[in-house]
């Protein structure tokens, strides 16, 4: 039985509205839902807002982390999941991701971080 310390999940949201990802409010919101609903145990929160676009931002969770960087002027967001719990629900996470952040298409990488055999 392969073992592993934390899953991690890549996702790129292409073709975004820029009003969804430009706002560092309305980004840190929308990951301090999928954090709630993931049930993780948020620890703290640090969104920035760059002039003259793009947000990166972070959700710290006991768990690991969520975080997010945008460039609006390409609809694009790069995110990471990153968790060493089994217990949280990624997909749910996910769902209110592309909820609040509205991307035409999504890619998804998932990789096992620290394995042992």
């Amino acid at each position: 039985m392969e073992r592993y310390l934390g899953k991690h999940i890549i996702l790129e949201f292409y073709e975004c509205p820029r009003e969804c990802i430009q706002d560092s409010r309305k980004v840190e919101e929308a990951f301090m839902e999928a954090a709630r609903v993931s049930r993780a145990n948020i620890v703290k929160t640090v969104f920035h807002y760059f002039n003259p676009h793009g947000v990166s931002g972070v959700v710290v969770i006991a768990e690991s982390h969520f975080s997010i960087h945008t460039w609006p002027e390409h609809g694009y967001c790069a995110i990471d999941l990153f968790t060493c719990s089994e217990d949280l629900d990624l997909k749910k996470a996910i769902e209110v991701l592309k909820e609040r952040l509205k991307p035409k298409y999504v890619s998804a990488f998932e990789f096992k971080r620290g394995t042992f055999i």
